[in-house]
This record gives C-alpha cells, structure tokens and sequence, in this order.
C-alpha cells in the first residue's frame, strides 16, 4: 500500500518529506514536530530599513499536508509556526484560509477535526 498523505516541512532554506498511510499518522506527526519548531522560534523582531517585522507577523515555519490523491491532491491544510511560538492552523494552498479553533481547541485539534 503506497503513502496517501504527504507531509511538507518547511524551515528557513530547509525543506523536509515524509509520507504517511493514513491521516491521523500524518496529523500526528506534523503536531510533533510544529511542537519541536514552536519552542525553537528565534521570538525577536526583524527590522529592515523599510519596515518592522513583530515575531507574531513573522511565518518561521510553516507544515503543509496534502493528499490523498496521488497526483493532484484534493486536500492541503497545514500550520503556520509565528515567530513569537504561537501556531495557526489553515486550508488552502495559494488561498490559505485560518482555521479558527473552537473554545479550547488547539490549533492541531481544529486542523484535525475540519480534515476528518
């Protein structure tokens, strides 16, 4: 059986891939390692000589899974990690569109639950 879900890392100039079978593996994997992204966040500002970037406007590394067809996937979600640590979950590739978490849900949780 081939891999269904493809999940896409990236991380400044790094790019990682992984391929799951099923969805919640691939939502498992890809809180894990938000998680590990979040904590290691650089949480400072970026000032450029035109304007300044606060840590929560910053995208530092941003987790797309896409599937389950395998040419053209019908399905790509993922979450954005802010330079601050915070995560937001979102739909789309070149349309993304915030997923809002419920009341006391983790972004992880409302990706999981508007994929299933």
């Amino acid at each position: 059986m081939s891999a269904r879900w493809k999940l896409t890392v990236r991380s400044g100039p790094r790019v990682e891939r992984a391929a799951f079978p099923q969805l919640p593996d691939a939502l498992a994997s890809l809180e894990e390692r938000a998680r590990e992204l979040a904590e290691t966040a650089p949480r400072r500002a970026l000032d450029t000589k035109v304007k300044r970037f606060e840590p929560e406007q910053q995208v530092v590394a941003r987790l797309e899974l896409s599937g389950p067809q395998r040419l053209v996937a019908s399905v790509r979600a993922g979450v954005d990690v802010r330079g601050d640590g915070s995560v937001e979950a979102y739909r789309g590739r070149v349309r993304r569109r915030p997923i809002t978490p419920e009341r006391d849900e983790t972004p992880y949780a409302a990706l999981a639950r508007e994929l299933t």
